[in-house]
C-alpha cells in the first residue's frame, strides 16, 4: 500500500477499512516465528525456503498486506515470538490455528504441498505430549491457561506491517485520545485501571503521568521507554518490541498527549539488534502515515520519537542512570530528589515507563479501566508477562493474570519439573528479586504478596530450580553479576557487594567460616539501607532469601565441606555406590591410585588422594561412581 500522511480522522477510518478488507482477502496465513530465538534456530532460512517453494508450486502469496488484490491469497508473514521457545522454531497456520514445532528449512516443501495447498495437518510437526497430539495452538497446555493481552499480537501478525496492526484496531486508541479525551481524562482512565509499572517497582502509572502533566510551565517534556531489560534470562520486553512494536509506540504517543510531552526516547540495548530493526521500521511507517511528527491527524498535537542504543550496562535500567546515558554521559544514578518526573532527561520533567507498561495503554484507552481491572487482584490489576526458564519442561514467554500462583505457572503452563525431579525453588525478579520455595507455590504472584515474603516481580524473570540446584551457588552467581554490573558510584554497593561475593566464593570453595553467615546478613542490611539507587538497595535480595530458606545448605558448605548437589566442584567428592560389581576397572584407570578393593567386592575411593579427574566414572560399566 502507498503510505501518505493522514490529514484527519476520516482519512484514518478510510485507511482502517482498506486494511481490514485487505486482511480478509488473505484466506490463509503462514506465520513464521521470527523472534530472536527462532531466528537463531534457523527460521529465516525456513522463511526463504517457503517463499521459494510457493513460487515453484504456483501459490498466490503475498509478503505484505495489500501487496496483491483478489481472493485466495496466502499471507507469508514474519511474526514475532510465539512464546513456546522450548519447541521452536515454530510456524502457525491460519485460519485453522495449527502450530508446527521444531521446524526446519527442509520441511518447507511438505508444508506448502500438504498444508498450504492441500489443507492437511502434518502430524510429525505437531506438538506431542503424554501420547497425545495437539493440532491447535490454543489447545496446547502451555497456551491453554494463559491470558495474552500484552502478547495478544505476538506470533499472530506480521511484525513489520503497520497496515496489519491498523486492520486489527491499531491506533484506534490514539484517535480516541486525540479527539474524544482530554489529557486529564486519559490520565484518569489509566489511574482508574490500576496499571502499575511493569519494570520492577510497580509504581502507579497514572500517578507518574499526573506528576509530569502538572508541570504546565515547561516548554519541553519527555517520554522515555525503558527497553534495556538487563536481567539474566528475561526477554519479555524484547519480544514485545520484536513482535508488536506499533502497540508500544501507540502507548508512548498517548502518554505524550496525556502529559503534554512532545519528545520521546526509546532506550534499547544494542544486544537487541532485531528489536532495534523492528522499532526503526515501525517508527518510519508511523511517520509516513502521520501518527508521529507534527500535527498528528490534524489534531494540532505533536510527538517525535528517537531510539537510543545502550551499551548493555545493567545499571542503565535505573531511571536516572538511563537518562544520563541518553544525554551522552556515563550511565550512573544520581541522588533523589529531584525525581525524574520533576527533573529527568535534559533537566526536564520526564515520564519513564518500561515497554510492557506502554503496551498495556492502548487497550486501556480503547476498552476502559473496568475491562483492565477485570483481571488480576485488587492491588495489582491486569496481566503480567514472564520469561519462564530453568529446570521446567516448557520454557518460554508466558502471560498470566496478576495473582496467578507459582504452582499454576510451574505445573500447568510449565508442565512440571524436567526428568520428574522435585521442585526446589524459583528465582523471581532476577538479581533484584528473591527466592521462592515450595511453601510459596500457592502464593499469588502480585506486587504486594511477593513483597511480604522478601521478593519482587521485577521485570518478570522466572528461573525454576530442581532438587539438584545448589542455592549457595545460585546466590553467588547473582552476586557476581551484581559486582560486575555495579557502576561503582557509591561505596556501599561497590565495596559491599564485592565483599559479599568474596565470602560466597569462599564458601563455594570450601573455605568458609561459620561467622560468614552473620557477616553476609550484616553486609546485606548495610547495602540495602545506604546504597544510592534501587538496584543497589535490592542487590542483596538473592542472598538474603536463600539464607532465609536454605541456611542449612550454607552450613553444610561451611561445616561439612559438602555441596549436596555436586554443583560446587571444589567441594564435590567422588564415591562408589552399591551398584559396584567389583570389576576393578576403576582402580586400574585411576592415575593416582586412590581406589582400592578386591575382585567382585565394592571398591572405595580415598578422597584425600582423589584428584577428581573423572577417569573412573568414564570407565565404569555399571555407572556406580557418582559425584556429590
Amino acid at each position: 500500500m502507498m503510505r501518505e500522511k493522514l490529514k484527519n480522522l476520516n482519512e484514518f477510518q478510510t485507511l482502517q477499512t482498506k486494511c481490514a478488507n485487505a486482511l480478509k482477502a488473505e484466506t490463509r496465513k503462514v506465520l513464521i516465528c521470527c523472534g530472536t530465538g527462532c531466528v537463531a534456530g534457523g527460521n529465516m532460512e525456513l522463511y526463504e525456503e517457503l517463499k521459494k517453494q510457493m513460487q515453484e508450486l504456483g501459490v498466490n502469496y503475498e509478503l505484505a498486506l495489500g501487496e496483491k488484490e483478489g481472493n485466495n491469497l496466502v499471507g507469508l508473514k514474519k511474526s514475532g515470538c510465539h512464546g513456546f521457545c522450548e519447541m521452536g522454531p515454530l510456524v502457525r497456520i491460519e485460519p485453522e490455528g495449527w502450530l508446527y514445532t521444531k521446524c526446519k528449512a527442509s520441511d518447507a516443501r511438505e508444508i506448502v504441498e500438504k498444508t498450504v495447498i492441500g489443507g492437511e495437518f502434518i502430524e510429525r510437526l505437531g506438538y506431542h505430549f503424554n501420547n497425545e497430539l495437539y493440532k491447535k495452538q490454543d489447545d496446547i497446555p502451555f497456551y491453554k491457561t494463559q491470558t495474552r493481552r500484552v502478547l495478544e499480537h505476538c506470533g499472530h501478525v506480521d511484525a513489520e506491517s503497520i497496515e496489519e496492526y491498523i486492520a486489527l484496531g491499531g491506533y484506534t486508541a490514539l484517535t480516541k485520545a486525540l479527539f474524544e479525551m482530554t489529557g486529564e481524562q486519559i490520565i484518569q482512565e489509566v489511574s482508574d485501571s490500576g496499571l502499575r509499572g511493569r519494570g520492577g517497582a510497580g509504581f502507579p502509572t497514572g500517578k507518574k503521568w499526573a506528576q509530569v502533566a502538572a508541570h504546565t510551565e515547561e516548554p519541553i517534556k519527555y517520554i522515555v521507554c525503558n527497553g534495556d531489560e538487563g536481567d539474566p534470562g528475561a526477554f519479555m520486553d524484547r519480544s514485545c518490541m520484536e513482535g508488536d512494536p506499533h502497540k508500544m509506540l501507540e502507548g508512548m504517543i498517548i502518554a505524550g498527549i496525556a502529559t503534554g510531552s512532545t519528545e520521546g526516547y526509546i532506550y534499547v540495548r544494542a544486544e537487541y539488534p532485531l528489536a532495534v530493526s523492528r522499532l526503526m521500521i515501525a517508527i518510519e511507517q508511523a511517520e509516513a502515515y502521520g501518527f508521529l511528527g507534527d500535527d498528528i491527524l490534524g489534531s494540532g498535537k505533536s510527538f517525535h520519537l528517537h531510539i537510543n542504543k545502550g551499551a548493555g550496562a545493567f545499571v542503565c535500567g535505573e531511571g536516572s542512570a538511563m537518562t544520563a546515558s541518553i544525554e551522552g554521559n556515563r550511565g550512573m544514578p544520581r541522588t533523589k530528589p529531584p525525581r525524574s518526573v520533576d527533573k529527568g532527561l535534559f533537566e526536564r520533567p520526564t515520564c519513564l515507563n518500561n515497554v510492557e507498561t506502554f503496551v498495556n495503554v492502548p487497550d486501556i484507552i480503547k476498552k476502559g479501566a473496568a475491562w483492565f481491572r477485570s483481571l488480576g487482584t485488587e492491588g495489582s490489576s491486569g496481566t503480567k508477562a514472564f520469561a519462564l526458564t530453568g529446570n521446567v519442561m516448557n520454557t518460554g514467554l508466558i502471560e498470566v493474570p496478576m495473582g496467578t500462583t507459582m504452582r499454576e505457572v510451574v505445573y500447568q503452563i510449565g508442565g512440571g519439573i524436567k526428568g520428574g525431579k522435585k521442585f526446589k525453588a524459583v528465582q523471581i525478579g532476577g538479581p533484584s528479586g528473591g527466592c521462592l520455595t515450595d511453601e510459596h507455590l500457592d502464593l499469588p504472584m502480585d506486587f504486594d504478596s511477593l513483597k511480604k515474603v522478601g521478593a519482587i516481580i521485577g521485570s518478570g524473570g522466572l528461573v525454576v530450580m530442581d532438587e539438584d540446584s545448589c542455592m549457595v551457588n545460585m546466590a553467588q552467581f547473582f552476586m557476581n553479576f551484581i559486582c560486575e554490573e555495579s557502576c561503582g558510584k557509591c561505596t556501599p554497593c561497590r565495596e559491599g557487594t564485592t565483599r559479599m561475593n568474596e565470602i560466597l566464593t569462599r564458601i563455594t570453595k570450601g573455605e568458609g567460616k561459620m561467622e560468614d553467615i552473620a557477616e553476609l546478613k550484616s553486609l546485606a542490611t548495610m547495602i540495602q539501607k545506604s546504597s544510592l539507587c534501587g538496584l543497589g538497595k535490592t542487590a542483596p535480595n538473592p542472598v538474603l532469601s536463600t539464607l532465609q530458606n536454605f541456611e542449612d545448605e550454607y552450613v553444610e558448605h561451611i561445616r561439612d565441606k559438602r555441596c549436596r548437589c555436586g554443583t560446587c566442584k571444589d567441594l564435590a567428592k567422588l564415591y562408589i555406590t552399591d551398584k559396584c560389581i567389583g570389576c576393578t576397572k576403576c582402580a586400574r584407570n585411576c592415575p593416582v591410585g586412590a581406589i582400592t578393593g578386591t575382585v567382585k567386592q565394592k571398591h572405595e575411593i580415598d578422597t584425600t588422594r582423589c584428584i577428581k579427574c573423572g577417569a573412573c566414572m568414564t570407565g565404569c560399566p555399571v555407572d556406580a561412581i557418582k559425584e556429590g
